[in-house]
């Protein structure tokens, strides 16, 4: 029987030619003020074999922390230790603003870019990612947006992040860019993008597939027996994988989100040194097509057609 896994090659961020690791650290929880603290987190990254780093403007606020916080964070780390942002492919994202809450306005976008290279302290980015869909904003002004952020040198490629097949379509039509990636929420316990057209317009259109929350909030890490039937089946079906293949169940939680043709790059969330090399633990978990199907089935509580 075939074996579906992360695999460890490169993924092409699209049409770019830009390439990334299949695992991507999260900064959503990148936080406080100790800069040695932080830049021991970006080091066990890259050395977890991670090159792929995905920020955005509004993490900060979640944490108790202002707007911006996380990026200007990341801007300490690169000017305490400025050889590690070449050793990295920058992403950020945009587009949220506090109590708007979305806007994808041409001029907003470009203040949104400004503002966040200068956090960063960096001249440009590597992704620039609308953050949510803006539904007042018209794809064609959007479009010509994100086209002046690469003619002008901001961000190397653009992507989206939680936007509908329909969205990427109609953004897509007047787009001179071509865009790079989306960001959809997926793991075991947020399997939408498996069926709303998602991945099948991913791998129709070549895009880059950065799946955020990979361990569904979590969830996926422990057996909880106050957890709903569903979540506890996949945990339970997860942990018994794990313990096969000698690894932990969040290693096997983002493998089964790898395996996926459309070779979805789970973002790896947590803040701890250690969990983040353990991350690589993915690289080493193989699946039947039963047992990625038993996860599956597990998580929707019922068997497929």
């Amino acid at each position: 029987m075939s074996e579906l896994r992360l695999s460890a090659d490169p993924v092409p961020l699209g049409a770019t030619g830009i390439t990334v690791s299949s695992l991507a650290w999260g900064m959503w929880r990148f936080k406080g003020t100790d800069v040695a603290h932080a830049t021991s987190l970006v080091k066990a990254a890259l050395d977890a074999g991670i090159t792929l780093f995905d920020t955005a403007d509004i993490y900060g606020p979640d944490n108790g922390e202002p707007f911006g916080a996380s990026e200007a964070l990341l801007g300490r780390v690169f000017a305490a230790d400025p050889g590690l942002r070449g050793q990295m492919v920058l992403a950020t994202k945009g587009g949220i603003r506090m109590g708007v809450p979305y806007d994808s306005s041409s001029a907003y976008i470009s203040e949104a870019v400004d503002a966040s290279l200068k956090r960063l302290g960096v001249d440009h980015v590597d992704l620039w990612q609308i953050h949510r869909p803006d539904l007042l904003a018209h794809p064609a002004e959007v479009a010509e947006a994100l086209d002046r952020l690469v003619t002008s040198g901001r961000a190397r490629a653009v992507g989206v992040s939680n936007f509908t097949p329909a969205q990427v379509a109609a953004l897509t039509s007047y787009l001179e860019t071509p865009l790079a990636s989306i960001q959809p929420e997926f793991s075991a316990l947020a399997t939408k993008p498996l069926f709303d057209g998602t991945m099948d317009q991913a791998m129709q259109m070549g895009l880059a597939v950065l799946a955020w929350s990979p361990l569904g909030q979590g969830r996926l890490g422990t057996v909880n027996a106050d957890a709903a039937p569903n979540v506890r089946a996949a945990a339970e079906v997860i942990a018994r994988v794990a313990k096969e293949q000698g690894v932990s169940a969040t290693a096997v939680a983002y493998a089964f989100v790898g395996a996926h043709p459309a070779r979805p790059i789970p973002i790896v969330g947590t803040q701890t040194a250690a969990r983040i090399v353990e991350a690589k633990d993915a690289l080493k978990v193989s699946f039947t097509r039963e047992q990625w199907y038993e996860i599956l089935q597990s998580a929707i509580g019922e068997r497929l057609p």
